[in-house]
């Protein structure tokens, strides 16, 4: 049981670092003329954020996700050495 858990957390692990460093490509590839379709994405998410003022506390919530196509590819690839491993 345990080694399953562990199992999941690294893939966990591999996804996330799939999506950062995907996205951290196509933000960087996006500039150039011939990969800027790997910057190409959509943005979802609160846009403004929410505020919850309770006068002693401020709550403060936002979250957006920005996915482009370089972030999907690191997906696959992070899966795809998730399995070989």
């Amino acid at each position: 049981m345990a080694t399953r858990d562990k199992g999941m957390w690294i893939l966990l692990l591999f996804l996330l670092a799939g999506i950062v460093l995907g996205g951290l490509l196509g933000e960087v590839a996006g500039k150039i003329d011939f990969l800027w379709w790997l910057g190409y994405g959509q943005t979802f998410g609160l846009t403004e954020p929410l505020v919850l003022d309770l006068k002693v506390l401020t709550l403060t919530f936002a979250l957006q996700f920005k996915i482009n196509v370089a972030s999907i590819i690191g997906v696959a690839v992070a899966l795809f050495v998730y399995r070989k491993a």
